[in-house]
């Protein structure tokens, strides 16, 4: 089954084959919390979201995405390659998150204690220089598939309360399965980072999509794969583990546009019963 982000991608590359240059602005995906956009303009147009200037092709193809809590108005303005400006208000629907207590966790990973604040804030030092990177390639075109399969037992956007303490919310979507199960690249892409313990991660891996989308697998066993490499969709990159803040094997997947952080469930269909059903 093709994911709602491939269909619409599709489409968007016929209309870089067929449009005439007078083409309107086209945008496909959930203008949603959380969402991925991908567009389409003219060739030679630039185009800049509430002021911030996008990465184009030269056929004018553009990604942007929405965060958590983005507000629920946004501008996207286009300048034509004559110099004529457009701007199109988009309204972005807000969502409801799920409480998800979790407890049972070392006192440690909740409250950390003050000698390791340093390595927490190179773990973050270290996660937000990989999501600053911005490739031209558009590796995300091969659409996206699940990393792993298993059961989801956390979704994105929910608010956490660990050991009965509020704290932020989960960026990501766990997905439960056996110690040592395959992870694969969810996208075609390159590998950006790969730590070996992280406080809260544990092995952790950074996947770059281009156009600044990234993919994160949090708390792994094991990464089979070399910062710099290029990797395929459903190439093997990892196995699942339970390292780092983790009361159980399972594998965090995230994705980020940049610092906003976007729901993986919005990208693929229905979790599969199994490998194969991809």
């Amino acid at each position: 089954m093709k994911s709602r982000f491939l269909s619409g991608l599709l489409f968007l590359l016929a209309i870089a084959i067929a449009a005439p240059a007078s083409a309107e602005l086209e945008l496909k995906g959930d203008m949603t919390q959380g969402g991925l956009i991908f567009g389409k303009v003219a060739p030679g147009a630039a185009v800049a979201l509430n002021g911030k200037p996008l990465r184009m092709t030269e056929d004018g193809l553009f990604i942007f995405g929405f965060g958590r809590d983005a507000a629920p108005a946004a501008t996207l303005t286009v300048t034509g390659a004559d110099g004529n400006v457009t701007s199109h208000p988009l309204e972005i629907a807000q969502r409801e998150y799920r409480v998800q207590r979790i407890d049972g966790l070392p006192k440690k990973f909740v409250t950390p204690p003050d000698d390791v604040l340093k390595r927490i804030r190179a773990d973050a030092a270290a996660a937000a220089k990989a999501r600053e990177i911005d490739r031209p390639e558009t590796d995300f075109g091969s659409g996206f598939r699940w990393p792993a399969i298993g059961i989801v037992s956390g979704v994105y956007g929910s608010q956490r309360v660990l050991n009965g303490e509020p704290r932020r919310p989960h960026f990501g979507i766990d997905i439960a399965a056996p110690q040592g199960t395959q992870v694969v690249a969810p996208a075609d892409g390159t590998v950006t980072l790969v730590h070996p313990d992280m406080y809260f991660t544990g092995v952790t891996l950074f996947l770059d999509h281009g156009h600044g989308l990234s993919s994160a697998f949090l708390h792994l066993e094991s990464v089979t794969v070399e910062e710099g490499q290029r990797v395929k969709q459903g190439e093997q990159i990892a196995t699942v583990g339970s390292t780092g803040r983790s009361t159980g094997p399972h594998l965090d997947w995230r994705i980020n546009w940049f610092t906003e952080r976007l729901d993986p469930a919005l990208l693929v269909p229905p979790m599969p019963k199994d490998a194969t059903a991809q």
